[in-house]
């Protein structure tokens, strides 16, 4: 019989095992399938009742089983959509997030379109929040800096990948490798996860370092509040994104150090995401 090598029968099986793991265990077997049999989406839903071989099936097999086990989906097809650009993604990067976009959107209101600024994106990862700004604003030129060398190959592919020529890669710890250098924005999504928050266990397949920012997950955009002052021109922007429940407190850090203008935006879902600060 080989009824049960049919995209049909292959696609409600696998979605079937999904449910566990996933709130789109249809979709995630449905692009499984595509990517081991090398086809566009599309092909699963005009040939419902090919049959394929077993090869095929082995590849669309051991897909399913990296996603049963936890990881993310990202990282099994190796590329995610963020501000409708294909980035390449692994391990050794976060997967870009939807809300995320949001961080772009408000550093891209800051830009003017024709201006010749200078941008920095702290703690760049896979280069998504840097690449998709450095697109829509040609003019300008951004700096994306990341301690992670392994992420920094990622980034640096990626802008290859899209030809995005007007961005810079910089090895090192937050405003560390650009100490010396003034910006018109600064926009960065740090970790900002607590060390002891039980999310973590659901994401462990990222890595925790651009997760987890200590007790009360402000560690890391204290730095930021600290450091990012003296690297802006005066009127100059510091975006940052965090957690929903974090909103006041990073508010009081901000101000803290002196910060002005501080104001927070929800994201798509309705949830505190991205405060916006400004140096006078």
């Amino acid at each position: 019989m080989t009824d049960h090598l049919q995209i049909s029968a292959i696609l409600d099986d696998a979605t079937e095992r999904l449910t566990a793991v996933s709130d789109s265990a249809r979709l995630d077997a449905e692009l499984l399938l595509a990517r081991a049999i090398d086809m566009p989406r599309s092909y699963l839903f005009a040939h419902p009742e090919e049959v394929l071989d077993e090869l095929a099936v082995a590849r669309f097999e051991a897909a399913i089983e990296r996603r049963l086990a936890g990881e993310p989906m990202a990282y099994i097809t190796g590329v995610r959509e963020f501000w409708s650009l294909e980035l390449m993604v692994t391990p050794a990067t976060l997967v870009p997030r939807p809300e995320t976009e949001l961080l772009v959107d408000l550093a891209l209101r800051e830009i003017p379109r024709r201006a010749e600024w200078a941008i920095l994106d702290l703690g760049t990862g896979s280069g998504a929040i840097a690449i998709a700004i450095a697109k829509e604003r040609p003019l300008s030129r951004v700096t994306a800096t990341d301690i992670s060398a392994a992420a920094l190959d990622v980034a640096r592919q990626n802008a290859r990948q899209l030809e995005i020529p007007n961005i810079e890669f910089l090895e090192g710890d937050w405003t560390g490798p650009v100490s010396e250098r003034r910006f018109n924005v600064i926009v960065s999504n740090p970790p900002y996860v607590r060390a002891n928050d039980a999310a973590l266990d659901a994401l462990h397949r990222e890595p925790r370092n651009a997760l987890a920012a200590g007790d009360d997950g402000l560690d890391a955009i204290r730095i930021l509040a600290r450091d990012c002052g003296a690297l802006l021109e005066p009127g100059g922007v510091l975006l940052i994104e965090h957690g929903a429940e974090q909103r006041d407190a990073v508010a009081e850090v901000l101000c803290e150090h002196g910060w002005t203008g501080v104001s927070c935006h929800d994201d798509y879902a309705g949830l505190p995401r991205i405060t916006v600060a400004r140096r006078d």
